[in-house]
């Protein structure tokens, strides 16, 4: 479970395109933060996706992403010219290759390595799509299979693209939109792939090709359901909508971090919050893994990331596709504190054993905080890449020191039981091996 959204220039405070998303997987796939550097290569040469070996191309791009620990592919990110992609899981009546293909992640970083707008990311994303197919595991802890929509933006027009299979239909859109675990696009659309009506006709999705909803058409309703994704896509665009004209990084933060309303994100057994935190399965079991906000400024687009899970307990850092950090060791399914990742969890979780009263512990010293990271970075935008890499390290090791006295904070408050929330989260930690 995913959310993505865009705001247009004219419906934000700064004058820029803003993409964000919330990325929902297993609690224990730890994400990390990547800078890829432009390259060129030989003629001929093969790339290794995470599964499948494809042509390379001659020359890829700069390219900033946030993914899973596992694979090749990211689940959000950036590249040079203010090109930004986040995808989503969706369920359909078709089902998704279980055989090994390009997942939807590797799709994703390939349009922001070999494109430069958001049109040739979608004729880049569609035509390796259309070749190679998506399908195979797409979760390193289970048997978990699915088809991708894609919201991609640029500092000029943003697209969403919606697969199944290898049939697409992609429809530019405008001012604000969100997209969550649903198909979105009903009858209306711009480009799609050649035969999709007649895919659909033959068997028997619909019953002629006048009459085509790609939503009611396609979609598994039952676990589409279960994915809560209507309700959460309703609820980011209404906040959205609610800010229309003056939405700020600091708006989209605080999207990112919505739990609904509610005072206690503490799930029951079902339902899903824009910010996402895991209980008892079998169907509430991933949580928010990494969160990023992307501000498209030109060729020099300002990157809000946590590199961490839970953007409600977390802090977003300002990075520039140009500035690589050292963050320190990658980390894996495993409890590691030396990496960004776990250290965090640290906190988080311990947050989770009383939400309520441990995230008003430190929660107004963390606005504050990260206002300050942002604010600093938009007065520096401009400035020279070692200056900006230099300001994005400071910001890091803040909040790093920041979240070490917060857990000490929040480890002097009292517990409190939940049943089904604490034995799922003694699982969890049993098998990140963290108590």
């Amino acid at each position: 479970m995913c959310d993505t959204l865009i705001a247009a220039p004219e419906k934000t405070s700064t004058g820029f395109t803003m993409l964000a998303k919330n990325s929902d997987r297993p609690p224990n796939e730890a994400q990390l933060l990547e800078w890829v550097p432009q390259r060129s290569y030989q003629s001929g040469g093969i790339l290794q996706c995470t599964y499948l070996e494809i042509p390379q191309v001659p020359h890829t791009w700069a390219t900033f992403l946030s993914r899973p620990f596992w694979m090749w592919g990211a689940e959000m990110g950036v590249n040079q010219h203010g090109l930004a992609i986040g995808n989503e899981a969706i369920y359909s009546r078709i089902p998704a290759k279980h055989e090994s293909a390009l997942l939807g992640m590797d799709l994703l970083r390939l349009g922001l390595e070999r494109a430069v707008s958001a049109p040739q990311a979608v004729d880049v994303i569609t035509s390796l799509l259309e070749e190679f197919g998506q399908g195979g595991v797409h979760v390193k802890s289970g048997p978990h299979y699915y088809h991708n929509s894609f919201l991609i933006a640029d500092p000029r027009e943003c697209w969403v693209l919606e697969t199944v299979g290898k049939q697409w239909a992609a429809r530019r859109v405008d001012t604000l939109y969100s997209i969550s675990n649903l198909l979105s696009l009903g009858n209306d659309w711009d480009r799609s792939s050649e035969n999709l009506e007649d895919y659909l006709v033959e068997r028997g999705l619909a019953k002629n090709a006048g009459q085509i909803n790609l939503a009611a058409n396609l979609s598994d309703l039952i676990t589409t359901t279960f994915a809560d994704g209507k309700k959460r896509c309703t609820r980011s665009r209404s906040l959205l909508e609610g800010a229309a004209g003056e939405i700020s990084l600091e708006t989209i933060a605080g999207i990112l971090r919505d739990h609904g309303g509610k005072d206690d994100p503490l799930p029951g057994l079902i339902g899903a919050d824009i910010c996402m935190h895991a209980s008892l399965g079998p169907i509430r079991v991933s949580q928010t893994t990494g969160s990023l906000i992307a501000s498209l400024e030109g060729d020099n687009p300002l990157i809000l990331a946590t590199g961490t899970a839970a953007p409600c307990t977390g802090i977003f850092k300002p990075v520039w596709v140009d500035t690589p950090l050292d963050l320190g060791p990658e980390p894996r399914d495993t409890f590691d504190p030396a990496t960004l990742f776990w250290a965090h969890e640290r906190l988080h979780r311990e947050v989770l054993a009383n939400y309520p009263e441990r995230i008003a512990a430190f929660q107004e010293e963390r606005n504050v905080l990260e206002n300050e990271f942002i604010h600093g970075a938009q007065e520096i935008s401009g400035a020279s890449q070692q200056e900006r890499a230099e300001y994005s390290r400071q910001c890091f090791n803040q909040a790093g020191e920041a979240e070490d006295r917060w857990l000490e904070q929040v480890r002097r408050l009292p517990t409190k039981a939940s049943l089904f929330h604490g034995f799922a989260w003694r699982g969890f930690n049993k098998a990140a091996g963290s108590r």
